[in-house]
């Protein structure tokens, strides 16, 4: 039996990991979908003190508080800062990381350093009557849609799961000082349906930091594949565990 602990992105909650849980304890293994501070039932903690730091803590802490080790840590979209610095910081507990159409930052960059078109998000989010606040992504036309869903139900669903997101999130630097988290295997999904204009992943560098080939999977679908591709997502992931 493997433990994932799946971390959600910006805006969402770990609800929407709700069609891939059953699909992964059925194959016998544990799953954690935990909501970070400022989302889902944390949604009344979110003020302009939540950053990086906070979700970092959150995982690090479910972590330890758990005594989970071995685990297979997959991280969403902006969750790939908070992946990698808390593998940073409990790098023996973490058999995978796994990048789902994720941000995958160096030592010290933040979310505008790894996706330039953040910085006008933030900009934005500073000059706002509340200073802070960064609205979901609006619904564009198909392929794009709400976060890559265009099913009117599955959008619908999904608008009652969304926060706002606190700009230090964008802000704060991911931490990966530790030379044990560069032993982690890693596995990148890229999600190649209706990207936004400006929404554009680096180039996966084709040796891993252990020195081993980059595992690189691709799904035909949308960013939040969870929701629309959940059994083709979970075939992937039961290959890591």
């Amino acid at each position: 039996m493997s433990t994932y602990l799946l971390v959600h992105g910006a805006w969402h909650s770990g609800q929407c990991w709700e069609r891939v849980v059953p699909l992964l304890a059925s194959a016998g293994h544990r799953v954690l979908t935990p909501s970070l501070t400022g989302y889902g039932e944390k949604a009344h903690l979110l003020g302009p003190e939540v950053g990086l730091d906070t979700h970092v803590d959150d995982i690090v802490g479910l972590i330890t508080e758990e005594d989970l080790t071995e685990v297979v840590l997959v991280g969403h979209s902006y969750a790939g800062l908070v992946i990698s610095s808390a593998a940073n910081q409990v790098p023996d507990r973490i058999a995978h990381l796994v990048y789902l159409d994720a941000m995958v930052p160096a030592d010290g960059e933040s979310a505008a350093d790894v996706m330039p078109v953040t910085k006008s998000v933030i900009d934005l989010a500073v000059k706002s009557a509340s200073g802070w606040r960064v609205p979901p992504l609006p619904e564009l036309p198909p392929p794009a849609g709400l976060f890559g869903v265009t099913d009117p139900a599955d959008v619908a669903w999904l608008r009652t799961m969304l926060s706002d997101q606190p700009v230090r999130c964008l802000q704060q630097p991911v931490r990966l000082d530790n030379p044990a988290v560069n032993t982690i295997p890693r596995t990148h999904i890229h999600c190649t349906v209706g990207k936004p204009e400006g929404i554009d992943q680096r180039p996966v560098p084709a040796v891993q930091p252990n020195g081993t080939p980059a595992q690189v999977w691709e799904l035909e679908t949308g960013h939040d594949c969870m929701i629309t591709m959940p059994a083709e997502l979970t075939e992937l992931l039961l290959k890591l565990g």
